[in-house]
């Protein structure tokens, strides 16, 4: 842990939202921002239209956030993000694509969800999570997770693989037809019998670590 990263602890919530992006965080550093400020304005501010019981409560209640922030993120302090491709790394990605292969969803998920807690900026696994997450039915967490990948800069060169599979996830929100009989189809997603998992739909792993 080096200096840069220690001052994050200064302010409450900032190492996760420093380091992470975290939405938790940046509620407990605008928080602890609020209730720092307006203890500070009714001190030496505006004593006249402030008690002093209000405001040495304010104080007690920064302090209180500033107290329990810090405990709770030197308990829990985000690790180091890593930013370059190492053999555990690449085995856990291995292992998860060969799940996502054999449409063992769970193994694959799990797998690239804790590829991802220590390689946040990995964009092929991003990517696969969200083909996962589409052909599992959750539509909606395979589209905020497109939408993550597409806005971080992991993810500048997977546009195309991100716009493809928005059309996929369009096309799987659309109402099965019905066949000739009039009966509705067996599958809920009309792309489903021709879109089965192959290798060309995996990122290809070896193409970015050529590039890296």
């Amino acid at each position: 842990m080096n200096l840069v990263r220690r001052s994050t602890l200064l302010w409450p919530g900032l190492p996760w939202l420093w380091l992470r992006g975290s939405r938790a965080g940046l509620l407990v550093a605008v928080a602890f921002a609020i209730v720092l400020d307006t203890a500070i304005v009714s001190t030496w501010v505006w004593t006249e239209l402030v008690e002093l019981p209000v405001a040495v409560g304010l104080w007690a209640s920064a302090g209180a956030i500033w107290l329990l922030g810090t405990i709770s993120a030197v308990s829990a302090f985000p690790p180091p993000l890593v930013l370059s491709q190492d053999a555990a790394t690449e085995e856990m990605f291995a292992e998860a694509r060969d799940a996502y292969l054999a449409r063992d969803w769970l193994a694959a998920e799990t797998k690239l969800l804790a590829l991802l807690a220590l390689r946040p900026v990995d964009g092929e696994a991003q990517l696969l999570l969200a083909s996962l997450l589409r052909r599992v039915g959750r539509t909606g967490e395979a589209a905020k997770a497109l939408t993550k990948l597409a806005r971080s800069d992991s993810g500048l060169r997977w546009q195309s693989a991100i716009a493809r599979e928005r059309k996929l996830l369009e096309r799987a929100a659309e109402p099965a037809p019905a066949d000739a009989g009039g009966s509705l189809g067996v599958h809920p997603r009309g792309d489903e019998p021709v879109d089965q998992p192959s290798a060309e739909a995996v990122p290809p792993r070896q193409d970015r670590r050529a590039a890296a």
